[in-house]
């Protein structure tokens, strides 16, 4: 082979090393020299996993075989997690490659302001849990179902059909009011579901939840078809629906 004219070569050499070879060349002597200085077994972030593959816990690398992680060990992101955290463990024997130039207090390097912000947040006075705010759950004792009376109206104008609902709730609980809404067929499990229909569930403690059954329309909630009223006196909750 013709040696004399390689571009910055001579005779009896290999040629320039590109900079992945020297790159690989240097991980291959840091390696070696990992293992021949570090226990790696005292290592606190190695572990074999299930399938036979080496990982690193501060980093969650994996490598195929111990020199691979040792020589990860020596490497820039190894070492700046390392110095992520004051007092930080660095493997028995191992040696931090990254250096501050202009000291910690100063340097704006990821490693230093990482340092920086960990040793703040530890300096830092513990915040007080903010406290729970406690809901107290009132519970009441079922006294059965409240008396009703339902009223089939019809707008002789319009031809829309109404229905009012007159629930008494004599022994109504202290500061409640009556609450309503509408339930699908598909949602309650009392009778087999059929979606002609659609239940108006009424609700006041301490007395049971009732529903009553009525027609699956869209409910009319214009001025005037749509209302409920509570009567204080009588307790009695009056509910207008239109469909």
């Amino acid at each position: 082979m013709d040696f004399q004219h390689r571009p910055g070569g001579k005779t009896g050499s290999g040629g320039v090393a590109s900079s992945s070879e020297s790159n690989r060349d240097r991980r291959e002597r840091l390696r070696q020299l990992a293992l021949e200085t570090i226990d790696i077994n005292k290592d606190p972030y190695f572990m074999k996993n299930h399938l036979g593959s080496y990982e690193c816990k501060l980093c969650l690398t994996l490598h195929n075989n111990e020199g691979s992680y040792l020589a990860h060990t020596q490497g820039k992101k190894h070492q700046t997690n390392l110095s992520a955290g004051d007092g930080a463990l660095l493997a028995p024997g191992a040696v931090a490659l990254v250096a501050c130039e202009e000291g910690p207090q100063h340097c704006v390097c990821p490693a230093c302001r990482a340092r920086r912000a960990a040793k703040e947040a530890k300096e830092a006075p513990a915040q007080p849990a903010p406290e729970k705010v406690k809901v107290e759950v009132k519970k009441f004792v079922k006294i059965g179902r409240p008396g009703y009376k339902v009223t089939k109206q019809r707008d002789t104008e319009m031809g829309q059909q109404s229905l009012l609902f007159q629930i008494d709730y004599p022994e109504i609980a202290e500061g409640i009011m009556p609450r309503h809404r509408f339930m699908s067929a598909y949602e309650q499990r009392i009778e087999p579901p059929d979606r002609r229909w659609q239940y108006l569930l009424m609700a006041a403690e301490p007395y049971e939840t009732i529903a009553f059954k009525v027609p699956s329309r869209e409910i009319d909630k214009a001025e005037g078809k749509f209302w409920t009223h509570w009567n204080r006196e009588t307790k009695q909750v009056s509910h207008s629906v239109s469909t």
